[in-house]
């Protein structure tokens, strides 16, 4: 069941309208947890069991670390979540990467080793909800917090269907205590909510999958060479196509909780205005790079142990992250280069006894900011690219190498994408210190209603595939 659909546009009128029945605040929790389960059961429903499984591992785990008498015991516990969840994800997720990847080392000493058939479907979200009940356990373990004391509350704060698949990544102390006491949208939250929803439908529909991903596709499903504009265009189209997509899902389901009372964090804050690499990554995927930090790159020792170390731990968190995304060397080598970013940025400002921060001439500002968006889309063609092959075959092209190439996208949808690209870069740059609802309060309500019912127009006529967001496959 995805957001841009019929079924669940009827999934949600039930759900809320139950939701707002006058039942006790027990039986609406209940209420709220049966959807859910039902939410993620329409994709494979066997799967339902697995996220039980990893909602019970983590309740019993996270008690038993709290009341262990010793700290072996604590090590015990936290080791088994980390088996449990990670051994879980490993099995679904990186299973038929290892055994490829295990044929071709022997393949390189002279066996012919056949795997069996992996014929194994990956549940979706997988990576999501793993690692926000591993967040639970980790801060019981860290002595960051208590266990919770209602199973009911901790089964619907993993299960919570509106970021359920595609994040935000929520922490314990961002959801949890929304359950503590009966909530409810106030009808201006409940119109804002609407209007979220529309704008994320309106990324989704219409620009990411009505404009920007016959661009995309066109470019790196090519079966010939592509040249300077056109692999330009094409990676220009992906990294538009990504961000509304995945931009899209994470304002949908903000807008979906706010409809019900609940707050869920921002997970993006307009990226392709990032003045510097670290500066992306405080707006790109907030919840997911924040649990990088926290839980690994902190841990390895952040920047506590000199240049060197710091470098090496920056490279391990992102190419993890990497991984994170896909079991693909095209993934790894995407964590890897934004890695080498980060790195050479620090080392950089390092040498030239450059304070971390934005620089204060506009001049500079623009001139940084235009180096990481280059950069930045240089590294998406490792994340769309289906083989680091591919992803060379277009870098080939990117800087003018493919003599040969063929022209593989018409002008017209030249023109489109370079409009719409033009016009989302201009959005972040203008956007980039400002929030949307800090917009629409300096809108006036003549001018926000039409646009908003401007944006609905589009999303119900747009005549869209209804594909699954991107990051329902991570």
């Amino acid at each position: 069941m995805v957001f841009n659909s019929l079924t669940f546009a009827v999934f949600f009128v039930i759900v809320v309208g139950v939701y707002y029945l006058p039942l006790p605040w027990r039986a609406k929790k209940l209420h709220l947890l049966i959807a859910s389960y039902i939410f993620y059961g329409a994709w494979n429903p066997p799967f339902v069991a697995l996220l039980w499984a990893s909602t019970v591992l983590d309740w019993i785990t996270a008690r038993r670390i709290y009341t262990a008498e010793t700290q072996g015991q604590r090590r015990f516990w936290l080791a088994l979540s980390l088996l449990g969840n990670l051994g879980s994800l490993s099995f679904f997720k990186y299973g038929k990467f290892a055994l490829e990847n295990f044929q071709a080392l022997m393949a390189s000493i002279g066996i012919a080793y056949q795997p069996p058939v992996w014929d194994i479907v990956l549940p979706v979200g997988i990576s999501f909800y793993t690692f926000q009940t591993l967040s639970y356990t980790l801060d019981v373990y860290l002595r960051r917090d208590k266990p919770l004391s209602s199973f009911l509350d901790f089964a619907l704060f993993v299960t919570f269907f509106p970021q359920l698949v595609a994040g935000p990544i929520v922490r314990p102390g961002e959801l949890v205590p929304q359950f503590a006491r009966p909530r409810a949208a106030t009808s201006q939250q409940f119109l804002w909510g609407l209007v979220l929803m529309t704008v994320g439908l309106f990324e989704k529909v219409v620009i990411a999958d009505g404009v920007l991903a016959l661009t995309a596709d066109a470019v790196y499903g090519a079966a010939a060479k592509v040249g300077f504009a056109d692999a330009w265009l094409g990676t220009l189209a992906f990294s538009g196509q990504i961000f509304c997509d995945f931009a899209g899902y994470s304002t949908i389901a903000i807008g979906l909780a706010l409809c019900m009372g609940f707050s869920l964090p921002n997970n993006f804050r307009y990226p392709y205005a990032a003045i510097g690499f670290s500066d992306f990554w405080q707006r790109w995927h907030i919840s997911l790079s924040t649990w990088l930090r926290d839980y690994l790159y902190i841990p390895l020792g952040g920047n506590r142990d000199g240049d060197g170390r710091t470098y090496l731990n920056l490279m391990i968190t992102m190419l993890l992250g990497g991984l994170w995304h896909g079991a693909s060397w095209t993934f790894v080598a995407w964590g890897g280069l934004h890695g080498l970013y980060l790195v050479f940025e620090r080392a950089i400002r390092g040498w030239l006894g450059v304070p971390r921060g934005e620089p204060r001439s506009l001049w500079a500002r623009a001139g940084v900011g235009l180096i990481t968006y280059l950069l930045v889309n240089v590294a998406w063609v490792f994340f769309r690219a289906k083989s680091l092959t591919a992803a060379a075959g277009i870098l080939a092209g990117m800087i003018g190498l493919n003599r040969e190439a063929t022209s593989v996208l018409p002008t017209i949808d030249m023109i489109l994408t370079a409009v719409c690209i033009s016009g989302l870069v201009t959005a972040h740059w203008m956007m980039r210190d400002r929030s949307l609802e800090e917009l629409a309060d300096a809108t006036p309500s003549w001018v926000l209603a039409p646009a908003w019912a401007s944006l609905a127009f589009l999303v119900i006529t747009t005549q869209g595939s209804g594909d699954a967001f991107i990051y329902f496959q991570f």
